[in-house]
C-alpha cells in the first residue's frame, strides 16, 4: 500500500543544495489557492557550515528521482513462485521474449497488483516521485496489465506522479495477431482516456515495411488523441541494418508534430544501433531535430542493454562480446541533445539484475562512460531526476539542467542525511552530489517529499522531522 504521509510542508530548515554546500539553508514553500502542489517561494541563507565541526549534520536537498522508462507489469516476475519454471536458462533476448510471453499467459489482477506494488514501494522509497510507468496490451493479457496499472497509478498519486503507456511490446503490422493487437491498443485508447503515452516497438514486426508503418500509426494516434508516443526503437549492435531513427524524425515533420502538439514528447528507447554512429551521422542527427524543433529525448537503458544487446561471440574469440548502450553524456556535451537514463526493467529475463534505485543506475554510469568527475556526477544525477523529468513532458517541470533548487520550483526533494546504517556506530557522510552518485546512500537516509508532503515510513533508523514545519500542525 501506499506510504502515509505528513501534512503539507510549510518551511524547511538547515538543508545544504547542490552548488552551496557549505552554507546551510532554509526553504519557505506556498500552496497557491487550492493548489495540493507546494513552490517553493523563498531560499534563504542561514549560516556557513564551515562554522561548525558538526556539519555533516545538515542534509543535502536535490531535486525527487524519476523513471522515465519502467516496465511496470513485468516488474520481479523471478521473484514469484509462479513464474519458477521461467528463470533464464540461456540469458539470451530470445528466450527473454519467449519466456515473456509465457509469464504473460498466467498474469491477473491480482498478481499485476502486487507485483506491481513491489516496484512503486522500491522506487518511491528511493526517492522517485514520478515514473512513466509500461503496461502491455496485446492477444495474450488483453486490457488486464493496462487495467491494474490504471488502478496502481490512482491509488498511489499521492506520492509518485505514474504516467501509463499502452505498450505494443508485440508486431501490430504483422504476424498473426498483428490486427488483433492493434485494435485492442484501439479500444484501450477508446476506453481509458487515463492513458497519458502510447508505445510501441517497430523493431519487433517482421519487415522494416512493417516497422515503418507501426511508426507512423503510432506518431498518427498520438496526435489524434493528444498523447506522448514512445518508441522501443532500433535494439541492435548491427551496423549494417538500417536505423530507423531517421526514419521517426521524418515522420513526426510529416505530420507537422510541433506545430500541432505543443507540449506532448518523443521519446526514443534502447537505440543501440545509433553506438555505432560516426560523428558526422551524431551531428545530422543532432541538427535534424533542432533545426526542425522536435521535441525528442533519447533514454538509455544500461541495465537492459549491456545485458540483452550483444551479439553472440565469433568461433575463434569467444570472450569478446561486444556491449552496446547510449552514452548519454557525450550525446548532451556534444551534440545538445535530449538524453537520459531509465531502469526499463527489475527482476525479469531481460533484465535480472540491479535495482529500482535510480541512483544505483546514476552510479552504473559512472563506470559505464568513464565519467568520474564531479562535474559528470552532477550530470549523471541530472539524467535519473529533472532531465528525465522534463523529457517525460510532465507539466511544471524544472526545464532539465542544474540541481539547485529555486524559487518557483515544485516540492519534490530527496532530502539526504548522514545515517549510520553498519551498525557499527561508524558515520561516513556524504557531502556532495558526487559522494551520493559514487556511493548511494542507504533508503533509510532518504527523506521523500512527493507534492509538499513527506513520506514517513515506520523504520527505526529514520532520521527526524524536527526541521519542519507543516501546515496547520506544530509536528
Amino acid at each position: 500500500m501506499p506510504p502515509s504521509l505528513t501534512k503539507q510542508i510549510t518551511q524547511i530548515e538547515g538543508v545544504r543544495l547542490a552548488g552551496a554546500i557549505d552554507t546551510e539553508w532554509g526553504i519557505t514553500i506556498k500552496y497557491p489557492g487550492k493548489s495540493a502542489k507546494g513552490t517553493i517561494i523563498a531560499i534563504t541563507p542561514h549560516r556557513s557550515c564551515n562554522s561548525s565541526p558538526d556539519d555533516n549534520c545538515s542534509p543535502l536537498a536535490l531535486p525527487a528521482l524519476t523513471h522515465p522508462h519502467i516496465h511496470l507489469d513485468k516488474a520481479y516476475v523471478h521473484s514469484t513462485r509462479e513464474y519458477a519454471h521461467l528463470l533464464p536458462a540461456e540469458g539470451s533476448f530470445q528466450e527473454a521474449l519467449s519466456f515473456t510471453t509465457q509469464a504473460k499467459k498466467q498474469f491477473n489482477q491480482a498478481d499485476l497488483m502486487k507485483r506491481g506494488e513491489w516496484l512503486l514501494a522500491e522506487s518511491v522509497s528511493a526517492g522517485v516521485t514520478a515514473m512513466r510507468a509500461f503496461v502491455e496490451v496485446d492477444h495474450t493479457v488483453k486490457l488486464t496489465c493496462l487495467e491494474a496499472g490504471l488502478k496502481l497509478k490512482d491509488q498511489w498519486k499521492e506520492c509518485c506522479d505514474v504516467q501509463i503507456v499502452c505498450f505494443a511490446q508485440d508486431p501490430i503490422f504483422s504476424s498473426e495477431y498483428g490486427h488483433e493487437n492493434r485494435d485492442l491498443i484501439k479500444k484501450a485508447l477508446e476506453r481509458y482516456p487515463q492513458i497519458d503515452v502510447i508505445g510501441t516497438t517497430p523493431y519487433v514486426e517482421s519487415s522494416t515495411d512493417a516497422a515503418r508503418r507501426n511508426i507512423d500509426w503510432a506518431i498518427e494516434t498520438a496526435l489524434k488523441l493528444d498523447k506522448h508516443v514512445d518508441f522501443h526503437l532500433d535494439y541492435s549492435l548491427d551496423s549494417s541494418e538500417e536505423a530507423l531513427v531517421w526514419y521517426v524524425l521524418q515522420a513526426l515533420q510529416r505530420n507537422n508534430w510541433t506545430s500541432q502538439s505543443s507540449i506532448r514528447r518523443v521519446m526514443l528507447g534502447h537505440c543501440t544501433r545509433l553506438t555505432s554512429f560516426t560523428n558526422e551521422e551524431w551531428s545530422d542527427l543532432a541538427k535534424e531535430i533542432r533545426n526542425n524543433d522536435l521535441p525528442v529525448s533519447f533514454v538509455g537503458l544500461p541495465t537492459s542493454d549491456m545485458y540483452m544487446a550483444s551479439p553472440y561471440p565469433a568461433a575463434n574469440a569467444p570472450h569478446n562480446r561486444p556491449r552496446g548502450t547510449l552514452h548519454v553524456l557525450k550525446m548532451i556535451r556534444e551534440h545538445g541533445l535530449g538524453a537520459i537514463i531509465g531502469v526499463n526493467n527489475v527482476g525479469n529475463a531481460f533484465t535480472p539484475w540491479g535495482s529500482a534505485d535510480p541512483l544505483s543506475l546514476a552510479c552504473l554510469g559512472v563506470g559505464i562512460y568513464q565519467a568520474g568527475t564531479q562535474k559528470d556526477a552532477e550530470l549523471l544525477y541530472e539524467c535519473v531526476s529533472t532531465r528525465a523529468r522534463a523529457a517525460i513532458g510532465l507539466l511544471g517541470s524544472r526545464g532539465g539542467s542544474g540541481l539547485m533548487l529555486k524559487e518557483g520550483d515544485q516540492l519534490d526533494l530527496v532530502l539526504l542525511h548522514n545515517v549510520d546504517d553498519t551498525g557499527c556506530n561508524v558515520l561516513r557522510p556524504r557531502k556532495s552530489v558526487a559522494d551520493v552518485v559514487w556511493d548511494p546512500p542507504a533508503r533509510v537516509s532518504r527523506h521523500i517529499i512527493s507534492n509538499g508532503r513527506l513520506k514517513l515510513p515506520p523504520h527505526p533508523m529514520y532520521p527526524g522531522t524536527a526541521r519542519y514545519a507543516f501546515k496547520n500542525s506544530d509536528a
